[in-house]
């Protein structure tokens, strides 16, 4: 049946309404492709039924059915599969750039992006406020899950973050999360103890929280995952683990300066062992390959003429300078950390995800981190992450699956089914096939809302 016949049907289909009751969506897909990452299949012809931002419907024939739609859209054959998640990304910079992070939500839809997992920052107020403006369709952007402030020592790394320096203060800081309703809890290590991160974990696990993030390098990592931790952010913390020579470099108290040396006693037997155990605890593993290897090469590549520099405010670049200054201290004292951190963390990729351990794409962008640009980061991650060997579908599966099940949210997302939510990519290409072909966007609906390539053009053009 072609376009034409459709609408005619439609019309008949109004026209007889006095007459026959028929079925109301907000939107109906007609003509698609549907992917699903799970089975690795491909649906032809399926009809999809949308209302109130949740998929009500889907099937494969409509012909004898009844219906009216507040808009129709053609997939014509195209490929239709669930909106990614950027499972990393930070919101920060303090009050002075709050609307510069603001001006970047509509990058993360332009990519493909209907769900981003804030990890943290300096503005929580602020995202708190768009998380709930975007969920009634008040601001354009992705949808938010957030963990608020990070806990850390008494001398955090990161301004904003909640000091816990005892184990009345991880109750109370907690609390305060709690309170915030935030969606996990994410740990840092400007000076954090083991044994507040310990408690961290002991705590929210009473608690039913998620927690995530970073560990203080004085800590054990199998420990950390024997009493609950859900997951790690980067690859230095089962690295740690993966060494034999752990124990004696963490006596020596060289905090990440141990970095280097365990790469070096890199036991992929042992580390075999740490797999498979992170696996059966049910551990989520955020690599951020991407930002590592944009770091790690930041004094050698020219990023003035990125395009996507643009669309970043004056603000945020300015912060972008610190990681300059530091590769250049790098560089200086002859540390070649960064390279071998980017070669060891994608050789970990592959034997982690044979091992069952569940790994989460995400990108690490916002202030700070320089020229990873949001939108584009992840789909760069998920480049890095196929290039270190994972399929098209097991890397996929790292942003619309793993993503929303972290978070316990696998019923509500993840696939193009009935009750799911209607966060929708159409692409004019099977990224089965290639992963690249996650670049060709054609439509992106988020929670039933339509962004044609033209809208969304025009979202990136008001950026600039």
């Amino acid at each position: 049946m072609n376009k034409l016949t459709y609408f005619l049907l439609l019309a008949i289909t109004l026209s007889s309404c006095k007459n026959k009751e028929s079925k109301v969506y907000d939107l109906v897909i007609l003509n698609a492709r549907i992917i699903n990452v799970e089975n690795e299949s491909v649906s032809e012809g399926q009809s999809i039924f949308i209302s109130d931002g949740e998929i009500v419907a889907v099937r494969k024939s409509i012909d004898k059915e009844q219906f009216v739609a507040d808009r129709l859209i053609d997939a014509n054959g195209k490929f239709v599969m669930p909106g990614l998640w950027d499972n990393h990304v930070h919101f920060r910079g303090g009050d002075t750039l709050v609307e510069e992070n603001k001006d970047l939500l509509p990058l993360f839809l332009a990519y493909g992006i209907t769900t981003v997992r804030d990890a943290g920052g300096d503005i929580t107020p602020s995202v708190l406020k768009w998380k709930d403006q975007i969920e009634k369709g008040e601001l354009d952007g992705p949808r938010i899950f957030s963990s608020g402030p990070k806990l850390d020592g008494d001398k955090p790394a990161w301004p904003g973050s909640i000091e816990v320096t005892s184990e009345a203060e991880v109750v109370t800081a907690l609390d305060s999360l709690e309170s915030l309703e935030v969606d996990y809890v994410k740990t840092y290590d400007g000076n954090l103890s083991a044994e507040n991160y310990y408690n961290i974990i002991e705590e929210t696990e009473k608690r039913g929280l998620k927690v995530t993030g970073h560990m203080p390098m004085s800590a054990d990592f199998m420990k950390a995952v024997s009493l609950g931790l859900d997951g790690a952010e980067h690859m230095y913390y089962p690295l740690k683990a993966c060494s034999p020579a752990a124990g004696s470099l963490t006596e020596l108290d060289l905090g990440y300066g141990m970095i280097e040396p365990l790469i070096d006693s890199y036991d992929p037997e042992l580390a075999d062992d740490v797999f498979v155990k992170m696996g059966e605890e049910n551990v989520y593993v955020t690599p951020t390959l991407y930002i590592g290897k944009t770091l790690a090469e930041i004094l050698e590549v020219n990023h003035q003429q990125d395009s996507l520099l643009n669309y970043i405010g004056p603000g945020i670049q300015q912060t972008y300078q610190g990681r300059i200054e530091g590769a250049k201290r790098a560089k200086a004292s002859g540390s070649k950390m960064r390279e071998k951190m980017e070669e060891i963390s994608a050789r970990m990729i592959e034997p982690m995800q044979n091992a069952g351990v569940s790994l989460l794409a995400g990108s690490d962008c916002g202030a700070f981190n320089s020229y990873v640009y949001p939108g584009e980061s992840l789909h760069g991650e998920l480049n890095a992450l196929s290039k270190a060997g994972l399929s098209n579908t097991q890397t996929i599966r790292t942003s619309i699956i793993n993503g929303p099940e972290f978070l316990d949210l696998g019923n509500e997302y993840g696939s193009i089914a009935s009750g799911k939510v209607a966060d929708i990519l159409i692409l004019d290409k099977n990224p089965l096939e290639n992963i690249d072909n996650l670049k060709k966007i054609n439509t992106v609906i988020k929670s039933g809302r339509v962004y044609d390539r033209k809208s969304l053009d025009t979202m990136l053009e008001n950026l600039r």
